[in-house]
């Protein structure tokens, strides 16, 4: 197997056409594993995704290839705000990686690649969200120095909830 290293991460241009179909082709990849949806994204979304990313200038992706050109790996994070550091933030929305690429380091560099464009803009820290049931991925988490988000030390950890409108 190819060292990590060697697999390049590059910025998605959601007007490049490849790209964006690579981008579309990690992200259904979540959606139909057990920890997505365990559906393909239907296709109405597929169709709206693309155009409604290129409106919003927060939101970012980048994609891990292999030595072929193969993508591998896809995270998506946003720019957010800390209120209580009054500091940029960046959140990690998605973190995919492919399963023919899985246990190869594929998440590692692109946690990295998050951590360095988050060093870039001077943000406090780097947040997501995992599904309590998804051990692997909390354990590489854990690994990659996160922990459950805590107000105060000692304080209980926080809970992501919403309501859909």
């Amino acid at each position: 197997m190819p060292a990590t290293h060697a697999f390049p991460i590059r910025d998605v241009d959601f007007f490049h056409e490849a790209m964006s179909g690579d981008f579309l082709e990690l992200l259904n990849h979540y959606s139909m594993d057990e920890m997505g949806s365990g559906k393909p994204l239907p296709d109405e979304i597929r169709a709206a995704l693309v155009p409604r990313i290129q409106e919003i200038d927060h939101f970012h992706s980048a994609i891990c290839y292999d030595e072929n050109g193969t993508p591998a790996g896809l995270v998506n994070f946003m720019d957010q705000f800390s209120t209580f550091a009054a500091q940029r933030l960046i959140n990690i929305h998605d973190l995919v990686v492919h399963r023919d690429f899985r246990g190869r380091g594929v998440s590692r560099r692109l946690i990295e690649h998050v951590q360095q464009v988050a060093k870039e803009k001077g943000c406090c820290k780097l947040t997501l969200e995992v599904l309590s049931e998804n051990t692997i991925a909390k354990r590489a988490y854990s690994n990659f120095g996160f922990e459950p988000y805590r107000l105060t030390e000692g304080g209980s950890p926080a809970e992501f909830w919403q309501k859909k409108i």
